[in-house]
């Protein structure tokens, strides 16, 4: 089938994760634990190719891609035994926009080195598609990347923060336009906070179980709960209404970010719920979740290239709307993930267009 060939913006832990991980499954092809779809349309994850990348860290800038990803403040997860060999790939200095606020500045220097042309390294690189791993509330940045994947290099652009491009229909058109896929906005993590509570208030509705009001706490030590303690307010719209959008009635929501630094990329989800069941009895329900906060999100991304990959051979460009509904928060159409599971399925059958 071939490689898949992509660029990334931003060099932190998901990137980290996602070309470690992609590594570790090249040396262990039996291992399919971890994996939604260890085969996805003839593609398996480690047809994934990285060509490109940008960053502004300047421990990072200048470097190749298999050392970059380690430097500090870095902290994913580390796949036992895995190791990187250089990859060819130098990271190059990305535009800087919204996205190097002040609180973040103690992890890392602004890198000296002038803007690369990101539209012109995509098309020299060969890239087929963009994915977006920078800050939330790097809203002009985004857009930059965006309008280079999207407008300029007329490739595939996957949305992996909360600034809302896949929902914006100017993006939506010009990607139908260019023939170019695009999935998003936010990931919605393989086994993480919005999933589970997701799938609470499905089966409350379900089992006729009134929720009167909830609330989801998120904390971990690395530097995206740093930027979400301070400006995370796209991704408190994403969460919430990824699980107010099931409910047929109002639902009172909160959800909160804490900065632990001790816990690395560990995160820690908790849930809590107040309802009522049969007759108005009251109901009350806590639970907890700990998980690697990055590789949780690598082992959706491998997901989203592979359907953008997808689209790409058959030439259908535009909003991949089952890719959207099932693996982010922010679709442009929310449905219940077990429908959106059966629409990504039958769309890499090819029974569905998107």
């Amino acid at each position: 089938m071939g490689k898949i060939k992509v660029a990334i913006a931003g060099v932190g832990n998901c990137t980290q994760a996602l070309v470690t991980g992609i590594q570790y499954y090249r040396e262990h092809p039996e291992d399919t634990r971890g994996l939604m779809h260890p085969d996805m349309g003839g593609y398996k994850v480690t047809d994934i190719e990285i060509v490109a990348a940008f960053d502004i860290n300047a421990d990072k800038v200048g470097k190749d891609l298999a050392e970059a990803i380690y430097v500090f403040p870095n902290r994913a997860y580390k796949y036992p035994g895995v190791e990187m060999k250089p990859t060819g790939v130098i990271v190059q200095k990305g535009p800087v926009f919204d996205g190097n606020p002040p609180f973040l500045n103690e992890y890392y220097t602004l890198s000296d080195a002038p803007d690369c042309d990101v539209a012109k390294v995509l098309k020299e690189s060969g890239a087929e598609m963009l994915l977006n791993f920078i800050p939330t509330e790097s809203h002009q940045a985004a857009r930059h990347y965006a309008d280079c994947a999207i407008k300029e290099a007329k490739i595939g652009f996957v949305n992996g923060m909360p600034t809302l491009i896949v929902c914006d229909p100017e993006y939506q058109k010009i990607a139908e336009e260019n023939g170019v896929p695009i999935i998003g906005d936010d990931v919605k993590s393989q086994f993480g906070g919005t999933i589970i509570h997701r799938a609470l208030a499905n089966t409350m509705n379900e089992r006729g179980i009134h929720m009167e009001n909830t609330y989801q706490l998120n904390f971990a030590g690395n530097t995206d709960f740093k930027n979400l303690l301070n400006r995370g307010a796209s991704k408190h719209k994403t969460k919430q209404e990824a699980v107010t959008s099931l409910m047929p009635y109002p639902v009172e929501m909160s959800t909160g970010f804490t900065y632990v630094e001790l816990m690395k990329d560990r995160k820690t989800s908790i849930f809590y719920i107040n309802g009522s069941n049969f007759g108005n009895a009251p109901l009350h329900l806590e639970a907890k979740l700990e998980v690697e906060d990055s590789a949780n999100f690598a082992g959706v991304i491998v997901d989203m290239t592979r359907l953008a990959k997808i689209a790409l051979d058959r030439k259908t460009g535009g909003v991949l709307s089952s890719a959207c509904s099932f693996l982010t928060k922010h679709p442009p159409v929310q449905i219940p993930d077990d429908q959106a599971a059966a629409a990504v399925d039958a769309f890499v059958r090819g029974e569905l267009e998107r």
